[in-house]
């Protein structure tokens, strides 16, 4: 013990050793020493001296360490001290306390080295993952912290060694269920690590209820007011859902979607915005749009989509999106992540179309964010934001660009307020080239894939100044690009110019009737120019040549065939080639061209959009065919095409005739789950009115019941018997007859339960529109299934009237007892008591008889209205008959109609496989049939999910 004093720094006589000495004295203690006590202070000691002497120990008492992590696995506070000093050594997150003048400086990467010194012998890191499972915290503790360095130093070759020992993430798992918080905490740390870019242990986790525990502790810490655990637990989420498409999946079916909702609930007054709450909102956002990235596979980028939409989620982001007091930063973010949300969405997309600022008067959400684009103050990001979300807005939406260029058509400008398209125009000739550009873009989208409304746009007409006519928004675009405006400038309203003439021959009509057009883009193409003015020159090309590829020739002095041998004649068909060929090697193109979303480090590098860049590559291989073609190819190409066309329109009316036809088919299909619930109805009816005669049956056994009693207590009475024999002879036949009466009711209980059977048989008749062999079946045999229930509620008809007969019959031997019984002859009996026995037996039968009569009254108004409901049953079956004839007589109607399609479309596509063939030989790029058909299915099966799930 006096070698430890002097260590830790007691009072010794003679010279002080070194530090790499005195760390091998304390191995070699450790080594050797058989007191448990002697090998715990010495580990104490070296742990003390690890951070100062990293290196030192981190060589020589490394295997020491380990060898005590594994022999003393009894004793905790060894085991903590251990795994301490083991962390020292590896962990480059320690800041050096204390480290002597002379001793070298330790490099960079020396905790990597130490790492895979540690890790080479893999039994290493399998106990300490068994050392992890301790809940003593003087270990668990070390030991979660220990991981997480080997992790941060080594993470692949950690991450296998922990893949492949058996429960060594489901041991890891264990840590986020911890009550210490310092190790839950730290656990989660760990988890970041295990996950990153580890597809198979980010699944492991996710089933392993990570998502559940996660989400609960966020909620625990106060969801975006949390401190930085809620931080930690984000980061560790977005690593298990990034890129991971399994999870994601499993995260929107495990309903974690509707849990994301309250994190959004920032509150009305807005301030006390913290750095730190700052930092979750805004990794909560992230993780919203992991889950909707254009990245993803389109059918789960949908289905998160709706979800958020069912949920609120959307519409509790379009709030913070309106709030005031929000920090710009989160502002920004939560405008790229509504783009997300509604992008390519129809349903989300009306949605965000019809959520209004809180201003006064209301404006659309969508104006408000066109007013911060266009508007020069504001911050770069921002505008970006709010330009991508106008993007998103309008993708794959035809409905939202149709309102947008209706704001700019003359019959719809509303003079007291803002208009979205005229923002736009604002935008598109201001001063600021950046809000050029932006408008330039926006309206472009407005345009994409939408051939009706590049035609309406040229009905739009600008005034210019006081006293001079209007001009059309494409001409004054061509003069504002004329006038030699700044690059930014030119390059947006150029990407615009092809956007709208591409597939548009109308518009490339209008663009070609301006003489000063076609000069303009020679004389800028024919210059050679500077390296800034070749992406204007290389968009200039590509106008040229989207004029020649979509030119209908209704133009003489602009023909195909005169502009071709005009840029041959100036410009030279190989230098045109060339010039077209600067935009797609452009860097800020193939920038552009990876994401959808703009993302610029500055306002000059904004050039390229997203969506152009796919024109781009589109056109620039046909442009380049089409410049070297002759005349005569032409001519027999633009033949093709009319054919083509010719048979797309009858190809489209036929499949508009199908549709309708599904369309009808649909309907049939209600109408026929109509009459099934008609039939459920009925079915109900008959199950009452079997309950009815059941309750009838039982009151009539209990005076069954009843009369015998009162037999066997005048049988008891000789005297009176034979005094009174004529009754007792009449209720002998009543009872008889109530028999009898009673035979023919469950006669009838067994027809209704036939009928019941007829008419569960008769229930779901499905009309298919497979062979017209089963369907035809399949009516037929409901079609007998009516004649027979017809025929069965006829005979229950028959029956009940026979019912009632017997009733009526007994009601007249009733009335005839009745007379029987004043009629008696009171001399039959000489004694007056015997008389007065007589007496009150009459009367009591006389009593009797009367219940029975009104129980038979009763008994015959039921059955009456048996009689009604069972009337009623035969008019609905009639009814359903009849519909039945109808739905026939409709269906084979459509089978016929679709039998002469298929016979047409059979012979359309043997034309259509001749004129392919002719264009191949041509070298026309012709649209393969199949993708057109897919991608209406893809259409179809979209639209039949969203009516789906509303």
């Amino acid at each position: 013990m006096n070698f430890l004093r002097g260590v830790m720094g007691g009072p010794s006589a003679g010279p002080q050793p070194s530090g790499a000495e005195t760390i091998q004295k304390l191995c070699d203690r450790v080594a050797s020493s058989t007191l448990l006590d002697d090998r715990r202070d010495a580990v104490r000691a070296l742990k003390s001296l690890s951070k100062k002497y990293r290196l030192e120990v981190g060589i020589q008492a490394m295997e020491h360490l380990v060898r005590v992590l594994q022999t003393d696995r009894s004793d905790s506070e060894i085991i903590g001290y251990a795994l301490d000093t083991l962390y020292n050594v590896i962990s480059n997150d320690l800041e050096e306390e204390e480290q002597e003048e002379n001793s070298p400086k330790q490099v960079d990467d020396l905790g990597s080295q130490f790492t895979e010194i540690f890790i080479k012998q893999q039994e290493n890191v399998t106990l300490l993952l068994t050392l992890v499972e301790e809940f003593d915290f003087h270990v668990r503790w070390p030991g979660v912290k220990l991981l997480t360095s080997l992790l941060k130093q080594q993470g692949p070759q950690v991450q296998q060694i922990i893949l492949v020992s058996p429960m060594g993430v489901s041991r890891l798992m264990d840590l986020l269920a911890d009550s210490r918080e310092v190790i839950r905490n730290d656990g989660v740390l760990l988890l970041q690590q295990l996950t990153k870019s580890n597809a198979a242990i980010q699944k492991i986790v996710a089933f392993e209820n990570a998502f559940e525990r996660l989400l609960d502790i966020i909620t625990e810490e106060g969801n975006s007011d949390g401190g930085i655990v809620v931080e930690d637990c984000l980061i560790l989420l977005q690593n298990l859902l990034k890129n991971n498409n399994s999870n994601q999946n499993f995260f929107k079916e495990g309903s974690y979607i509707q849990r994301m909702k309250p994190w959004f609930e920032v509150g009305d007054d807005n301030c006390g915005w913290s750095a730190q709450k700052v930092t979750n909102l805004h990794l909560m956002l992230q993780l919203v749009r992991v889950l909707v990235s254009p990245t993803n596979p389109p059918g789960a980028t949908s289905s998160c989509q709706k979800a958020m939409f069912h949920c609120g989620l959307l519409q509790q982001l379009c709030t913070i999106l309106m709030a005031t007091g929000v920090p710009a930063d989160i502002l920004t973010e939560t405008i790229n992540t509504v783009s997300e949300v509604i992008r390519g969405c129809q349903m989300n997309q009306d949605y965000f179309a019809s959520v209004n600022a809180p201003s006064n008067p209301p404006r659309p959400a969508i104006v408000v964010l066109l007013m911060s684009m266009v508007n020069e103050r504001q911050p770069f990001v921002l505008r970006c934001a709010v330009l991508y979300c106008f993007q998103c807005f309008l993708y794959k939406n035809q409905k939202g660009q149709g309102e947008i260029v209706s704001t700019l058509l003359p019959s719809t400008i509303d003079g007291n307020s803002v208009s979205a398209g005229q923002l736009l125009c604002g935008g598109l000739f201001s001063t600021d080239s950046l809000s050029n550009w932006c408008a330039a873009v926006a309206l472009a989208h407005a345009l994409q894939e939408n051939a009706t409304l590049k035609e309406q746009l040229l009905r739009v007409q600008l005034a210019t100044s006081i006293g001079n006519p209007p001009v059309s928004l494409l001409q004054q675009c061509t003069n504002i690009l004329s006038q030699g405006s700044k690059v930014q400038t030119r390059v947006g309203l150029l990407m615009l110019l092809c956007t709208w003439l591409s597939n548009c021959s109308i518009a490339v009509t209008h663009f070609l009737h301006n003489p000063a057009n076609i000069p303009f883009l020679t004389g800028q193409i024919a210059e050679n120019l500077g390296e800034e003015e070749q992406l204007v020159q290389g968009l200039c090309a590509l106008l040229l040549g989207i004029s020649i590829y979509y030119n209908d020739n209704s133009l003489e002095n602009y023909r195909k065939e005169k502009l071709k041998q005009l840029i041959e004649k100036r410009i030279g068909r190989e230098n045109f080639i060339e010039k077209l060929g600067f935009i797609s090697k452009h860097e800020l193109y193939s920038r552009a061209a990876q994401k959808p979303q703009p993302s610029f480090s500055s306002p000059d590098h904004m050039m390229f959009d997203h969506e152009f860049t796919k024109l781009v590559k589109e056109l620039e291989g046909v442009i380049s065919k089409a410049i070297y073609k002759s005349s005569e190819e032409d001519k027999k190409e633009e033949e093709v095409k009319k054919t083509l066309e010719q048979h797309d329109n009858i190809v489209t009316h036929y499949k508009k005739v199908i549709r309708e036809q599904d369309q009808e088919l649909e309907e049939l299909k209600q109408q026929v789950n109509t009459l099934k619930s008609q039939n459920e109805q009925l079915q109900t009816t008959v199950t009452q009115q079997v309950s009815q005669i059941q309750q009838h049956k039982d009151q009539y056994n209990l005076l069954k019941v009843q009369l015998g009693k009162d037999n066997q207590h005048h049988n008891s009475h000789s005297d009176t018997v034979q005094m009174n024999g004529i009754q007792v002879e009449e209720v002998s036949k009543l009872k008889e007859e109530l028999e009898e009466w009673k035979n023919k009711h469950e006669l009838l209980q067994g027809q209704l339960r036939e009928k019941d059977s007829l008419i569960e048989k008769l229930k779901p008749l499905q009309l298919e529109t497979g062979t017209e062999q089963s369907s035809q079946t399949s009516k037929s045999s409901g079609l007998e299934h009516n004649n027979e229930l017809q025929k069965e509620l006829e005979m229950l008809r028959t029956q009940i009237q026979l019912q009632s007969a017997e009733i009526s019959k007994l009601q007249a031997e009733n009335q005839k007892l009745q007379v029987m019984n004043t009629s008696a002859d009171p001399a039959l009996g000489d004694s007056s008591a015997t008389a007065a026995k007589n007496l009150e037996l009459e009367g009591r039968l006389v009593q009797e008889v009367k219940e029975l009569k009104s129980e038979v009254k009763a008994l015959s108004e039921e059955k009456a209205s048996l009689k009604q409901h069972l009337d009623s049953s035969n008019s609905t079956v009639a009814i359903l008959q009849d519909e039945k004839s109808k739905l026939q007589q409709e269906v084979a109607e459509s089978k016929k109609e679709q039998d002469d399609l298929l016979v047409l479309l059979a012979d359309q596509d043997q034309k259509l496989s001749a004129l392919k063939n002719k264009l191949k030989d041509l070298g026309v790029p012709v649209e393969d049939e199949d993708d057109i058909e897919s991608g209406d299915q893809a259409d179809e099966d979209e639209d039949g999910d969203e009516e789906e799930q509303d």
